[in-house]
């Protein structure tokens, strides 16, 4: 009928009623034919293009999204497309016979995908792919996947239920099964693993979730205030332990209080994006947007502001820092990092058609290289020390062999995919052992021609309750040495108990969800904390000793200070965060950066002592020989990125 949705402005806005904005929120372009042909977001700029077939109204042969390439197509006479054309990255060609379909790629990678069934119960049932492995998938009268066979040949195989197609049991190649319950809102109610434990989950009448028990046996119930939301006002968990949150008309976090009522407040924009957030103890960031939506600066409650640029596309261009200092990033035509400098200082990296990283280039002007296989798999990487390692995989995705210039390393697992033992040049490594339900009960290695074994012990519900160590004699596997290591829990399921060989237990105390209060030793208290109202460490009691820790309005360690003088600390930070003083009475350390963030210089200074230590490094961060000690150096970087030596060693390397 010719009509078109041209734009979409908010007219009415609860929240904002006064202040509603000027500009749509969207705007549509169109061809005289009636096609889409451009999107404009909220800030007006063009965000899509289309293009049309002059012949068919309605055949797209090209679209863009801003900043990146044009994307055409190409179709065949049933209207079927039979090229993809990227000018910047991998095309494709497509080809269509009875019941298949060969896609090539601009590399000549080939896939082949076999079909069954007609309109829409036409599903892929078998996948040949670029490396000649194949896998295939078997579906029900209706079009469900019934089961699964990967190139090894092992088949998974799926349940649905016979109304509503849920899925309803999960078996694995080994036998292994995942049983999968629902109520008849088709809302998972229980759901049982491999290893026998179970999660279940109970809902209200409107639907609402309001208890989950999990496998451990934990459990969290939630609560509600609103009879039409659906987002929760308060969570119990298994300690007891209750947090509080409320939200906006429109579903956005506006506080959240913890388990010791302390609260965390955040302020939104019209457009839904967060522009504030306000914790206890007066910390509070604070983020502004340009018109498009994306963040611009990031300020804290000092004051200090990180602010962001982006490209048309928006992609991420530079970094600028509270001091002013710049980190900038450069994209190629399809948003990947090319290039990244900092404080003068470049790092680049390049990729072949199919957007994988092939050449990384340091600062100091050395190369990684990396190659794939057709299915994109790493299978060699020669480092900027000239080191190559390469990389076998089966036909599953697996490593199952590495190579690192002289040592051969194999891999193997078991039908569960696990990992059971590797070896290094034909000798055994490590090895890995899994009881009935899957869990991990020893790994063992050879030292010295001893086995060194580590044991692991689990209660019910799958938690660690103990490990054992074990030496055994080479020839005769006689028990030489061992240890034991066990693990408690409280009733609310936190660990707060372990209990070592022929030693007192230790034993801690926590508050709210799990936060450390204190420590002791059997009966002997060790250590007692408090806290402020972030949780964070204030005052720690030890003996007759007491600590007491201070922070900045930044959050930043401020002091630690003893009750012994000579131990106090001060600690002082500049705009960038990073650390440039710690006072003591005895002495004070300054510490001095590059514009790389990198460290430059320590300044000691105390009662009989000036000193300051030069740190310098080259281009890539490799430590140069010391300037003072050094003078006559001409050492401006290491070659390959190998430290040769530095003040106190000399370094020697294999291949």
């Amino acid at each position: 009928n010719g009509i078109r949705l041209s734009a979409v402005w908010l007219t009415h806005d609860p929240e904002y009623p006064e202040n509603l904005p000027a500009a749509p929120l969207v705007r549509y372009g169109w061809t005289p034919r009636g096609e889409l042909a451009a999107v404009y977001d909220r800030s007006n700029t063009q965000v899509r293009s289309f293009t049309y077939d002059d012949k068919y109204r309605g055949r797209m042969v090209a679209h863009r999204h801003t900043g990146r390439p044009e994307i055409r197509y190409r179709y065949d006479s049933d209207g079927r497309v039979t090229e993809q054309l990227n000018p910047a990255g991998l095309s494709y060609t497509y080809q269509y016979e009875k019941d298949r379909i060969t896609i090539t790629d601009s590399l000549d990678r080939r896939e082949v995908l076999h079909t069954q069934g007609e309109a829409g119960l036409k599903r892929v049932v078998k996948k040949e792919h670029a490396d000649g492995s194949v896998t295939q998938s078997q579906f029900d009268a209706v079009g469900r996947l019934r089961a699964q066979t990967d190139a090894a040949g092992r088949t998974t195989e799926y349940s649905p239920d016979v109304v509503t197609g849920l899925i309803t049991r999960i078996t694995t190649p080994d036998g292994r099964a995942s049983a999968f319950y629902y109520n008849h809102h088709s809302q998972l109610t229980s759901a049982t693993g491999p290893d026998g434990l179970e999660l279940r989950r109970e809902y209200d009448e409107s639907g609402r979730l309001i208890q989950e028990t999990a496998p451990d046996g934990d459990i969290t119930r939630y609560r509600y205030d609103n009879p039409h939301s659906d987002l929760p006002c308060a969570t119990d968990d298994a300690t007891g332990s209750r947090k509080t949150m409320t939200w906006s008309r429109y579903g956005q976090l506006l506080s959240f209080t913890d388990c010791s009522g302390y609260q965390t407040r955040y302020d939104h924009d019209r457009f839904g994006q967060m522009t504030a957030v306000h914790r206890e103890e007066g910390l509070s960031q604070y983020r502004a947007y340009d018109s498009r939506g994306q963040l611009i600066a990031v300020k804290d409650t000092q004051g200090h502001e990180t602010r962001y640029e982006y490209n048309i596309a928006g992609d991420l261009t530079a970094v600028i820092a509270p001091d002013g200092s710049r980190n900038g990033t450069q994209y190629d035509a399809w948003g990947k990092a090319v290039r990244t400098t900092q404080g003068g200082l470049t790092r680049s990296m390049e990729y072949d058609a199919a957007g994988r990283v092939i050449r990384l280039t340091s600062e100091n002007g050395s190369h990684t290289t990396f190659r794939y296989d057709v299915l994109d798999r790493l299978i060699q990487e020669t480092g900027f020390d000239g080191r190559t390692q390469r990389y076998h995989h089966d036909l599953t995705g697996k490593l199952i062999r590495s190579e690192d210039e002289g040592l051969v390393t194999h891999w193997h697992y078991d039908e569960a995919d696990r990992l059971t033992h590797r070896t290094v040049n034909g000798e055994t490594a490590e090895q890995w052992q899994y009881d009935e339900r899957g869990w991990l009960t020893d790994i063992s290695h050879i030292s010295e021609g001893h086995r060194v074994t580590v044991h692991y012990g689990y209660d019910e519900k799958g938690r660690l309750t103990g490990e054992r160590q074990t030496v055994h004699h080479p020839q005769t596997e006689a028990l030489l040495w061992q240890h034991e290591t066990r693990h408690a829990y409280n009733a609310q399921g936190l660990a707060n108990r372990c209990i070592p060989d022929s030693l007192p237990a230790v034993e801690w105390l926590t508050y709210g969800s799990g936060y450390l209060a204190g420590m002791k030793l059997g009966d002997t208290p060790l250590v007692e904390y408090t806290r402020d109202r972030l949780h964070r460490e204030t005052l720690r009691r030890f003996g007759r000793y007491e600590l007491t820790t201070a922070y900045t309005p930044a959050g930043q360690l401020q002091s630690q200070h003893l009750n012994s003088l000579l131990s106090d600390r001060d600690y002082t930070w500049n705009d960038n965060g990073e650390l440039i003083r710690i006072s003591s009475p005895r002495q004070t350390r300054s510490y001095s950066y590059s514009t790389t963030g990198r460290l430059t210089s320590v300044h000691t200074t105390a009662a009989n002592l000036d000193i300051r230590i030069p740190y310098a490094t080259d281009p890539a961060g490799n430590r140069l020989p010391d300037p003072e000690l050094h003078p006559d150096s001409t050492l401006s970087m290491w070659p390959d990125n190998r430290i040769a030596r530095d003040a106190h060693y000399l370094y020697r390397y294999d291949r």
